[in-house]
């Protein structure tokens, strides 16, 4: 197998490395729709969804991004039938399992955000001791939201927020957007520069709500399993391209 240097291919096809997206986030869809239409088991499209987490983030480590978030498991996804979850629930404890090794060879630390205490206890116990021996990896940060909603990271915020102006520790009129931020799962990760969502829908699906406010999105119909880093590469260069204005002036991006 030809091992390719992704960072020599991403400058061959016109990527400023100087202008990366620091933070990039995805919504990993259309598992489910390449089973079907190989007529498998839609767990089998997970699985090989599977493979192609590992390819992004060895591939934006490699590119140099200094964070990686992927939508894993939302609040909602507890509606898909319960052979589906079940199996979500023992492939997720297994790839951690797996990956670790991986992980920790790469210098990649992992960071989980959402309601992990109403997960399986023993996916809990794994996830957390990736966390542990993962905290002091540097190269990239490995941002996986699982039992996550945007809207229930909201509330979360705002229950903890209520809780500090109840005990005196905080006043209403004190409370501001930095106030927020610091409420939030982890409100040292910058927002996102670039949203990728494959698999063609458009919508962000209660994904990163508050970090998101002025993120570039970027659709392609290709399917998660078939995902690749020359898609990757295409997103980027499509994100260079834009002109960000945060609400202001025209400025290039990845200008600060």
């Amino acid at each position: 197998m030809q091992v390719i240097d992704w960072r020599a291919e991403a400058v061959r096809r016109g990527v400023d490395l100087t202008r990366l997206p620091r933070h990039i986030a995805m919504i990993m869809d259309g598992n489910g729709r390449w089973a079907r239409a190989r007529g498998l088991h839609r767990l089998v499209g997970h699985a090989n969804g599977h493979n192609t987490v590992r390819r992004m983030v060895l591939g934006c480590a490699e590119l140099g991004i200094e964070a990686l978030s992927l939508y894993t498991f939302s609040t909602e996804n507890w509606r898909r039938p319960h052979e589906e979850v079940e199996g979500l629930m023992r492939l997720l404890e297994r790839s951690a399992r797996e990956e670790l090794p991986v992980m920790m060879r790469n210098g990649v630390q992992i960071r989980f955000s959402g309601r992990i205490d109403e997960l399986p206890p023993e996916l809990q116990s794994i996830l957390r001791r990736a966390e542990q021996m993962t905290a002091h990896n540097r190269r990239i940060i490995l941002h996986l939201a699982i039992n996550y909603g945007g809207r229930a990271e909201l509330v979360d915020a705002m229950r903890a927020i209520a809780r500090e102006v109840q005990v005196g520790r905080l006043e209403p009129d004190a409370i501001d957007e930095n106030t927020i931020q610091a409420f939030l799962y982890q409100p040292d990760l910058p927002d996102p520069d670039l949203l990728i969502r494959t698999a063609g829908e458009q919508r962000t699906s209660n994904f990163l709500l508050w970090q998101t406010a002025y993120t570039e999105l970027y659709i392609t119909p290709v399917l998660w399993p078939d995902f690749t880093m020359e898609h990757l590469i295409e997103a980027i260069l499509d994100y260079q391209g834009r002109q960000r204005k945060f609400g202001g002036i025209l400025e290039p991006v990845g200008s600060g």
